[in-house]
């Protein structure tokens, strides 16, 4: 069970900045702009490209599947963005702005064999997914499959990070932690510094009620970092979304595992060098 949740891990550590650099490419926020998002800051097209598939969802449902974002960060950005384009249009722009972030960032790549090959074995781990009870992963995974590879990648890279997502944040409910002591017990293990977590939107009373409730919950020092029983329930957290994620990976077989991981690679580099990524996220890759 130990080396099969390994390469659960291993496999989101390659995908997902396969995933998220289209976040923060410029050809996104081109599209974005041009379906009349604010590009000042990421999060107004943030919200309207990761809904998208969930259809016109209010911030009350995109507060509850996101998790991590405070009430009053969705409320201001999701119906201030309602009304600029319909989910359709939207998704239609995201795929357009894939196309030309994937294209710009991978070259002639992504004509290549190779990428083609990623793009099937990743197809197959996202359609053996199951989505029961995930509202993104079924979301994602219910839309219409692209022709050309390097689009397929992407979408099942998205289906596979969303259909852990999910289950990280069951995994949490679980171990009964809301969005904000979910954010002050992750960052209390190392996994980024507490500013790092700004971006979810928690003011400081928000952040410093959360801290209380873990230091009587006995999770937290009084300095803010985790006791050893904070961090035996985040590892069991972290242990619990691995084996939620693991489904995907097994209905592969180890020598397709390994094949993916030999395809993924020279494309993880390109999107870990390609500067576009912060060098610190709240995902604590590498760090948990």
């Amino acid at each position: 069970m130990s080396d099969e949740l390994g390469f659960t891990r291993r496999m989101w550590h390659l995908l997902e900045p396969l995933h998220a650099v289209f976040y923060y490419a410029p050809e996104v926020f081109d599209e974005a702009a041009a379906l009349g998002y604010a590009t000042g800051e990421r999060w107004p097209s943030y919200f309207a490209w990761r809904a998208a598939p969930l259809g016109q969802a209010g911030p009350g449902r995109v507060t509850a599947v996101f998790h991590s974002f405070s009430p009053d960060m969705v409320g201001r950005y999701v119906p201030a963005g309602t009304p600029v384009a319909p989910p359709r249009a939207v998704l239609e722009a995201r795929t357009r702005a894939v196309d030309r972030a994937y294209r710009a960032l991978f070259g002639e790549r992504v004509h290549s064999p190779g990428l083609a090959e990623a793009a099937a074995l990743a197809q197959r781990a996202a359609r053996a997914a199951d989505v029961t009870g995930r509202p993104l992963a079924e979301a994602n995974a219910a839309l219409p499959w692209p022709d050309a590879p390097h689009l397929v990648l992407w979408q099942a890279a998205t289906v596979l990070r969303e259909h852990r997502g999910d289950g990280h944040v069951a995994a949490l409910v679980a171990a009964g932690l809301d969005p904000v002591e979910s954010l002050v017990s992750f960052a209390a293990v190392g996994a980024a510094r507490p500013e790092v977590f700004e971006s979810r939107g928690w003011g400081r009373d928000a952040w410093e009620a959360a801290r209380r409730r873990l230091l009587d919950r006995g999770l937290l020092e009084a300095d803010g970092t985790a006791t050893d029983a904070g961090r035996a329930l985040r590892a069991d957290v972290e242990r619990r979304t691995d084996e939620a994620a693991s489904g995907p990976w097994r209905a592969l077989g180890d020598q397709q595992h390994e094949r993916l991981v030999e395809l993924l690679g020279p494309l993880w580099v390109e999107a870990v060098g390609s500067g576009l990524l912060p060098s610190e996220t709240t995902l604590g890759i590498g760090k948990v």
